[in-house]
């Protein structure tokens, strides 16, 4: 680290710097989710094509993180943060001003290569200003942050898409970053560069960048033989892309801190999994409850808050206990609980009652807390800490994986119920029938994702690795 954060920084402000930042980095994602329907109708667009409003997002900001989070550990984290929230900013903007569904799918990906800077720099930020003892419950906060930044944008997204226009969901995300990006440069002078010594892995951070895109665009074609040809091809190159980094003295990413670091690849595959069966839940009960309930936008988001809001109050309590307890065993505890609230979603049909889709998402968010934020803290603390960046590159790549992957899997099969068609209440039973579909491919999947949260280990080998 260049200079101390007590000469140089209020950690209080930094904080708040942090929090805002990530509260409107989860808004935006899922207040857009909120205005699918209405964008779709405004750009005649295909049920396929408008999931494409959220996974280009996605796709850019999963290709992206890694090397950014590299290149955030050599030339400065803050300065990378810094840049990303002004990209981000700059491409909300365009977003609000776009023509037509093209232009906007193209300014969510710029959107995602800012977010991409962001996220892997932001916990690694964290984790290098606060000591081991305070990190689980600044993590706590940070991620708490995240869902609260969820638990507002049904609400807030759904008035403004109602009573503005799905515009105003992209200006109010402009103001918010002008004002981060003052604070950044105001008030937060310290850097962090504890791999200043190390090169820049170019060639390896390309073929990774091909990889993940021909992975996750193949998969958003499958079942289609483009897509497994695309999804095959991602693979091979992946797989030569780990034979390449093997090699290399200062790789963009460590292979032998999955293979010699059980803490962190496990809960890494914890962390894949997980957003793997869960991410497209929102995407699904948005779609649900205004096509099938036949609520406005704004309604269909006072229902679904109650998730995140759950959400942000259990992750700030769970990150607090993973001070003090296995995070392991509560990350399992956590997912174990998803598990739950997946299958008794399983069960909803068009005359669901409100209060019944209340207590499935109650038990979501209960589940998504507890998890979320031990899983973190075993990431972060199992690393030296010229790994930071990478650790939190890696684990919000694990994130973004797993959220493109759900919504790729989603994409998958209601396209194999519904086709190009869009989705009316003319034929509301095939989605249905698609939405049962993707709950149990769901549970069954963090159902195994129990088994390599608890193959971690134990808390003592997290804390033996900090350095």
């Amino acid at each position: 680290m260049e200079s101390t954060h007590s000469e140089q920084i209020n950690p209080t402000v930094l904080m708040a710097i942090l929090m805002v930042t990530l509260f409107f980095n989860a808004f935006m994602g899922a207040a857009v989710n909120i205005a699918i329907p209405i964008i779709a109708k405004d750009f005649s667009m295909s049920a396929v094509e408008s999931s494409w409003v959220a996974m280009s997002f996605l796709l850019s900001s999963a290709m992206f993180l890694l090397p950014f989070g590299k290149i955030g550990d050599i030339y400065g984290r803050k300065k990378i943060f810094l840049i990303g929230n002004i990209i981000f900013t700059l491409s909300s903007f365009l977003c609000a001003l776009s023509p037509n569904s093209l232009t906007l799918i193209v300014f969510r990906f710029f959107q995602g290569i800012g977010g991409s800077m962001i996220m892997g720099t932001g916990m690694a930020i964290v984790t290098s200003v606060f000591p081991p003892k305070e990190r689980g419950r600044m993590l706590g906060l940070v991620v708490s942050s995240v869902y609260l930044g969820l638990t507002a944008a049904p609400v807030i997204g759904g008035i403004l898409t109602q009573t503005l226009g799905w515009h105003s969901i992209f200006l109010i995300s402009v103001f918010a970053g002008i004002f981060v990006i003052l604070g950044i440069v105001l008030k937060i002078k310290a850097e962090w560069r504890d791999s200043k010594h190390e090169n820049l892995d170019i060639n390896g951070s390309i073929i990774y960048m091909a990889a993940i895109f021909l992975i996750m665009y193949g998969f958003s074609k499958l079942p289609d033989n483009l897509g497994i040809v695309l999804s095959v091809s991602g693979v091979a190159v992946f797989v030569l892309f780990v034979l390449y980094e093997r090699k290399l003295e200062f790789p963009v990413l460590n292979i032998q801190l999955f293979l010699r670091n059980r803490v962190f690849a496990f809960s890494n595959l914890a962390a894949l999994i997980n957003y793997s069966a869960t991410f497209a839940v929102t995407f699904i009960m948005s779609l649900y409850l205004q096509y099938a309930k036949g609520l406005q936008p704004r309604d269909a988001g006072m229902l679904l808050i109650t998730q995140p809001a759950v959400m942000a109050v259990t992750a700030s309590i769970a990150g607090r206990l993973s001070d003090k307890f296995d995070s392991g065993i509560l990350s399992s505890i956590g997912m174990a609980i998803i598990v739950i609230g997946l299958v008794l979603l399983y069960a909803i049909d068009a005359g669901t009652s409100n209060i019944f889709l209340i207590s499935c998402l109650v038990v979501l968010g209960l589940g998504f807390g507890i998890f979320s934020s031990p899983n973190t803290h075993s990431v972060m603390g199992s690393v030296q800490k010229s790994q930071l960046g990478i650790a939190s590159a890696t684990i919000s790549t694990m994130r973004l994986l797993g959220q493109i992957s759900s919504m790729a899997i989603a994409t998958m099969v209601i396209h194999v119920f519904h086709g190009e068609a869009k989705i009316s209440s003319a034929n509301v039973d095939l989605f249905l029938h698609s939405s049962k579909v993707i709950f149990l491919i769901s549970a069954i999947m963090c159902f195994f994702g129990v088994f390599a949260s608890l193959a971690r280990g134990n808390k003592k080998l997290v804390e033996d690795a900090v350095v």
